[in-house]
């Protein structure tokens, strides 16, 4: 029987004991803060970056994970043995794929140990696609089998999300179809999801109270009629929010999995702080 090891990116932010519980490997993205670099999660962690984010004067900006760094992992994998199943945030939001479809060219014979999923996705919507596939893995699924859960595990996930501003992911880039909320008003809060591997708005909602009630009733409808049910919440710099958040969904959902956990720096630099969401898996 194959070893399959399972590779993810730093954007999921799956919390520390799932990842050594289930043998994870994680290739951290880059953030750049004037002349320093830092690898994500790995040199700096989320209430340093949100700390040092509102005394700066100079904003970070991202990159995706390096090439050099991708084949290393990947090297080191096949060279352990195994057949290496790489799950990774959308390509619409990164080039965190074509990093690795370059390193895996690289890698002559031993880049067909190499298979790429896109998770069309991030966060924890993200991280339950790599939790499910590693508990399948661990339960003897082959690597066909792995793939087409990874598959059918995105059809069934999903993130949404309040932003106290839309000014982080307009500088960044990321902004998506969420472009038509610029300039509205500024008390109103965007309520936004990540749909086909897009940042894209869904609504504006008056108070930030009321637009993470909304995250909820969307997850909600989302889940309606589906079982099991997996929830996460996703917070930059907005822990008590999203405890609430969470505490409620439990109450109104009843998943079987329940995660309070942040959003990686990178994310951050992208998202902003206040931004409070909740990602999901239903029906499987």
């Amino acid at each position: 029987m194959s070893k399959i090891a399972i590779v993810t990116d730093s954007t999921a932010y799956i919390p520390s004991d799932l990842i050594q519980k289930h043998n994870l490997t994680v290739a951290p993205q880059v953030l750049i803060w004037g002349e320093e670099t830092f690898e994500d999660g790995v040199d700096i962690q989320p209430d340093e970056f949100y700390a040092r984010l509102k005394t700066s004067k100079a904003m970070p900006t991202t990159s995706q994970v390096s090439i050099s760094k991708m084949k290393s992992t990947f090297e080191d994998l096949v060279k352990q043995g195994y057949d290496v199943l790489a799950i990774f945030l959308s390509a619409k939001l990164s080039g965190t794929i074509q990093s690795a479809i370059q390193a895996k060219d690289m890698m002559d014979e031993a880049g067909e140990k190499v298979t790429f999923i896109d998770s069309n996705s991030t966060a924890m919507a993200l991280g339950f696609q790599v939790l499910t596939v590693a508990r399948a893995v661990e339960d003897g699924a082959n690597l066909e089998e792995a793939v087409a859960l990874a598959e059918k595990a995105r059809e069934h996930t999903g993130v949404y999300f309040a932003v106290d501003t839309l000014e982080f992911l307009h500088r960044g880039g990321r902004i998506g179809g969420a472009q038509r909320f610029l300039g509205t008003a500024l008390n109103m809060k965007p309520v936004l999801a990540v749909q086909g591997g897009r940042v894209e708005a869904v609504e504006r909602i008056r108070t930030k109270s009321k637009a993470i009630d909304r995250v909820l009733e969307l997850v909600m409808e989302q889940c309606q009629g589906k079982s099991p049910i997996h929830l996460a919440t996703l917070h930059a710099a907005a822990e008590d929010e999203a405890r609430t958040l969470l505490d409620k969904a439990a109450k109104e959902l009843n998943p079987t999995e329940s995660i309070l956990t942040s959003v990686s720096p990178v994310v951050g630099t992208h998202a902003g702080p206040g931004t409070v969401g909740l990602a999901y898996m239903s029906g499987m």
